[in-house]
Formats: structure tokens, C-alpha cells, sequence
């Protein structure tokens, strides 16, 4: 009898054993996963959600109900739709963000909507975002809440989020299920968060490269940074660090960060010094941003400077034509630009000269 009870006994653990792995067999949900994710700037926003269907059930205000529900499972006696199935939605943002105005902090968030009547709705995220569904939810847990307005769209069976607008520093991510649009502005800023890397990697390895410094200090000029702080970041890629070297690159925004900060002497000194510097394209170039701040008599000379250097150059005396053209010299624009037709000029050349041509014989 003892025997027999020992076999009893091992019968049920070789079945408890079997269940449990049956348990663990990874088999097909009926509401599919998904993730999709969409990058502005450098920050990436990514939302993990489960895809329900239709399936010819009426959705709003019946499978979805309207407003804060006890769901008859879980904790929570007013919770919000979980904007998906089986899991709640999740939604991860890389970077700190404004979402429809609103701060939140880089991390993951449970992604709610209260669905009201005459399309309007509530955003919520939630510091759970690792619950199932909403039946466990807690206002007191929320991160953010948003009022926003839903829009009539075309059916969609599966739902389905989607990034359809995306700008500079803005996104819209929308939940589009059945007839109806859940849209979410979604905000980074950007030039910061760039510049803030950039100031956390600068005593490291990234700090080593005089590119690095030059391009932060570019970046920060063309984009609203401090710009006392991207000259102190030029000066570094110029001189006194063991990277340093003094380049045209450098030393052309440097004159750039001057002029931003009115100062249109030390400007002016630091474009000579480029200008020393410069290749052919680059004292071109020069020329051309002296020519579009109507500072002529530089522009002048620095064209002047390049027929000099390369006094077989179709280009060179083109733009030097461009230069008098502009200034009112019609005599030597002419003259100049029938100088780099007689060079054999590339074609793209040759078209720039003869069209000047044909403006200044109208005139």
C-alpha cells in the first residue's frame, strides 16, 4: 500500500511538472503586439500596444465605454480605457518632452485615454507601465493628464497608432481604431537636449576631437544656444587644448558667433584671417557671404584675391562678374564675365555668366 501511494504521488508531480510546461508554450494572442517609434531630433518616442479588431462589434460607448468604469476585475472602481488590449499601452520617450503642453520626463508610461461623447477625450499616463490593462489602475499614479479632441477618420479594422506628422522638434502620434482619431502632440527640445549631450560627452572621449567642439559650436550658433558658450567652445577647437589646431573651418565660425554677437570689428578681423586660410571654393564662398551682407568692398576684394590666385579659373572671374553686377559696376560685371566665357567655363558656369550677361545688355 505505501508503494502504491509513493507511485500516486510521483504521478502527480510528473503531471503538475507537465502542466506547467504546457503552461509556458508561446502561442498566438488574438490581439497581436506591436511597437513603432518615431525619432525627432535625437530623441526617440516608441508606444508598445496589443491590435484588437472591429470585428463588426460596435465599439464607442459599448466595447469601449464612455467615461471612468468599474471593469469587474482588478482594483481600481473608475479606470480609463487601456488604448489597446491585453497589457496596457506603453509609450517611452528617451529625452525629457512636452506632451500637448505638458512636461514629462524621459521614461515609460502606461498610455490611458478617458473616452468621453462628442469627441473629446483625456490622455492619461501613468507611472504603472507595467500593468495589465487598466484594471489595476491608480489615479494617484498618474504622470500627466490632457485634454484633447478626437477626429472622424476612415474605418480601420486593426487598431493601429501611427506618427503621421512629424516636424523639427514636434510629432503627432495618433490611435486610430474604427471611425475615430486619437491624435497627440508630442514635443522635444531639441537644440537642448543636443547641446546637453553634447556637454555630458565633452569630458569624455568626445571631448578629445577638435571636430567635436567645432560642431557644437556651430550647432549652438544656428540654433539658439548661448552663444558666449559656443565661443568658448570654438576657442577650444582653435587654441590652448591638446587637440586644438587653427583651421579656415575654426576660424570662419568663429567670425560667425562674432558677428551674431554684434561685434563687427572682431568680425571683420577673423574673416581676414579665414580668408588668409581659404582654399579656392572657400575664398569663394567668403565672397559670397560678404556679397549677401552687402559688405561689398570685402566681397571685392576677396574675388578679387581668388582671379589672383587662379587667374585661369572661368569660376573665379564669374563670380567677380556677379560681384560688380551686384555692386552697379556694369562695365567690369561685362568685362569680367566675358573673361569666364573665354575659359572654356563647366557648363553650369557658362550658363550663370551668359544669363548675367543677358540682365545687364536689358538694363
Amino acid at each position: 500500500m505505501k508503494n502504491i501511494n509513493i507511485i500516486k504521488i510521483f504521478v502527480c508531480l510528473v503531471f503538475a511538472f507537465n502542466m506547467n510546461t504546457f503552461a509556458q508554450i508561446n502561442t498566438p494572442r488574438g490581439s497581436q503586439q506591436a511597437t513603432i517609434t518615431q525619432r525627432v531630433g535625437i530623441s526617440d518616442i516608441s508606444i508598445t500596444y496589443s491590435r484588437p479588431s472591429v470585428n463588426g462589434r460596435e465599439v464607442w460607448g459599448k466595447l469601449v465605454p464612455f467615461g471612468m468604469n468599474n471593469l469587474g476585475f482588478g482594483t481600481s472602481k473608475a479606470a480609463p480605457w487601456r488604448a489597446g488590449a491585453n497589457e496596457n499601452t506603453t509609450i517611452t520617450f528617451s529625452h525629457d518632452a512636452k506632451v500637448e503642453g505638458k512636461t514629462i520626463k524621459a521614461g515609460t508610461y502606461g498610455l490611458h485615454f478617458e473616452v468621453k461623447e462628442n469627441n473629446q477625450a483625456t490622455l492619461i499616463l501613468s507611472h504603472d507601465n507595467a500593468a495589465w490593462g487598466s484594471f489595476f489602475y491608480d489615479a494617484s499614479h498618474d504622470a500627466l493628464r490632457a485634454e484633447i479632441s478626437t477626429k472622424s477618420t476612415s474605418h480601420r479594422e486593426l487598431l493601429t497608432f501611427e506618427f503621421n506628422s512629424v516636424a523639427g522638434n514636434t510629432t503627432v502620434a495618433s490611435l486610430i481604431w474604427e471611425k475615430k482619431e486619437f491624435p497627440i502632440t508630442i514635443e522635444m527640445d531639441v537644440a537642448n537636449i543636443v547641446l546637453n549631450e553634447f556637454r555630458d560627452k565633452s569630458i569624455g572621449r568626445t571631448g578629445f576631437q577638435r571636430q567635436n567642439w567645432e560642431q557644437a559650436a556651430n550647432y549652438a550658433m544656428n540654433n539658439g544656444g548661448d552663444l558666449n558658450e559656443a565661443l568658448g567652445w570654438i576657442d577650444n577647437a582653435i587654441a590652448g587644448q591638446f587637440y586644438s589646431q587653427k583651421t579656415f573651418n575654426n576660424v570662419a565660425i568663429k567670425a560667425q558667433i562674432l558677428n551674431k554677437m554684434g561685434k563687427p570689428d572682431e568680425y571683420a578681423a577673423m574673416i581676414d584671417e579665414a580668408a588668409k586660410m581659404a582654399n579656392t571654393a572657400q575664398l569663394n564662398a567668403i565672397g559670397y557671404q560678404m556679397l549677401g551682407a552687402k559688405d561689398y568692398e570685402r566681397a571685392l576684394k576677396y574675388f578679387k584675391q581668388n582671379v589672383a590666385n587662379n587667374p585661369e579659373s572661368a569660376n573665379a572671374y564669374d563670380s567677380l562678374g556677379e560681384c560688380y553686377k551686384t555692386m552697379g559696376d556694369k562695365k567690369n560685371a561685362i568685362k569680367s564675365l566675358k573673361k569666364a566665357l573665354s575659359l572654356n567655363p563647366a557648363a553650369n558656369v557658362k550658363a550663370n555668366s551668359e544669363k548675367l550677361l543677358a540682365e545687364l545688355d536689358s538694363n
